[in-house]
């Protein structure tokens, strides 16, 4: 069987209150959540990322990434980093898991943004602890926007100097994000930073960076709403399954869109089903040109000869001819900044949706729960139950 490239959200808790997901306002329930027996019947996998909600809210993650181990070759776990105990004593257990905490910007805007008290000291610390532990593969991630696009290059070279991976996306909105409304309004302004990101890139002497830098020409151009540089694969070598056990082809739809269910089905039965390739149908007329790394990596891989001619041009350019990357080698760039493009046009080819009804994708034992109480309240109540 071939190996695929797999997300598992293991819980839609959080308790982040980040402004640009609404996540946290619609959580699963704990007993509804993906379980060990599930995790058993998934496929091989030669990439893994555990992500939700926060996964460190599940106090079995030991137990789900000891199952994954048995799966896949690599593994990496996506947090806030707020709940360092459990993060450092998975690391002593797992030393070969990868750990990205989400920092969005130097402390008073990462603050702001993800809505957590001290939330950029409890992350930053626990970053720390895992160098001082001279954990192999830590890094964090960073999602760009408006209002923390001018930290991006201080936080890279923060990463820099701890020997750090740093991950970059930008805004999108999907029934995952529960959120339509998503959009970056100064997208010159926003691009320029990117630009200043890539050039740092290029200089270093890390090909893993040269990489890297292609992606983020990638989110410039996704953040002018154009087509996607490299054609979308997802539900073809890449899934994500959801907690309650629903496989999907992704985290960027708009509306929840599910190819089986891995409790009540067999992998096998489940990927070659009817169902399954009516999604695949889907995918293949998808016209939200999202730029996640969790799509954006397997094409890469894919189209590995035409990303490395990017990659050795500039290069060559830098080097040879001291030319620096430009925002401006984007014709899109150029027309808008020329005025030959609008902002309204552009906003128009975006996924932003002022009018649209969020789907949160959530199970309908959920949403009676949550006709008595907020989503929030519920998980307070949740981490005070697990006394974290």
């Amino acid at each position: 069987m071939k190996k695929l490239n797999g997300t598992i959200i293991v819980t839609y808790r959080c308790n982040a209150r980040c402004s640009m997901c609404n996540r946290y306002k619609a959580p699963s329930l704990p007993e509804e959540e993906i379980s060990i027996e599930t995790i058993k019947k998934l496929p091989p996998m030669y990439f893994t990322n555990i992500t939700g909600g926060e996964p460190f809210i599940r106090s079995d993650l030991k137990d789900i990434v000891r199952e994954l181990y048995k799966k896949s070759d690599r593994i990496v776990i996506s947090t806030n980093g707020y709940f360092t105990d459990r993060i450092i004593d998975l690391c002593n257990e797992f030393p070969n898991v990868g750990i990205r905490i989400s920092i969005e910007g130097l402390e008073q805007t990462n603050n702001e943004i993800r809505g957590l008290p001290n939330g950029f000291n409890r992350g930053y610390e626990t970053l720390k602890k895992l160098v001082e532990l001279k954990h192999p593969d830590v890094g964090f991630g960073m999602t760009v926007q408006d209002k923390n696009a001018k930290d991006l290059v201080p936080l890279y070279n923060i990463s820099n100097e701890l020997g750090m991976e740093f991950a970059t996306a930008s805004l999108h909105n999907s029934f995952y994000f529960v959120e339509t409304k998503n959009i970056i309004k100064d997208r010159l302004m926003v691009a320029g930073y990117f630009e200043e990101l890539i050039n740092e890139l290029l200089k270093s002497s890390s090909p893993k960076k040269w990489f890297r830098a292609y992606f983020n020409h990638g989110l410039i151009n996704y953040i002018f709403s154009q087509k996607r540089l490299l054609p979308c694969n997802m539900a073809f070598d890449t899934f994500f399954i959801d907690p309650y056990g629903d496989v999907m082809p992704c985290n960027g739809t708009k509306d929840k869109e599910v190819m089986g269910n891995l409790n009540t089905q067999s992998w096998e039965e489940l990927w070659n089903s009817t169902q399954a390739e009516d999604i695949r149908k889907k995918v293949r007329k998808c016209d939200r040109n999202c730029w996640m790394i969790g799509s954006v990596s397997p094409a890469i891989r894919k189209h590995i000869f035409k990303v490395s001619w990017w990659v050795f041009r500039h290069k060559f350019l830098r080097c040879f001819k001291k030319k620096k990357y430009s925002m401006y080698e984007n014709k899109i760039v150029r027309d808008f900044s020329d005025g030959k493009v609008s902002k309204e046009q552009l906003d128009k080819l975006s996924t932003c949706d002022l009018t649209a009804i969020v789907n949160d994708g959530l199970s309908d034992k959920s949403k009676e729960i949550f006709n008595d109480m907020t989503g929030e309240e519920f998980v307070e109540k949740n981490l005070k139950n697990q006394d974290i």
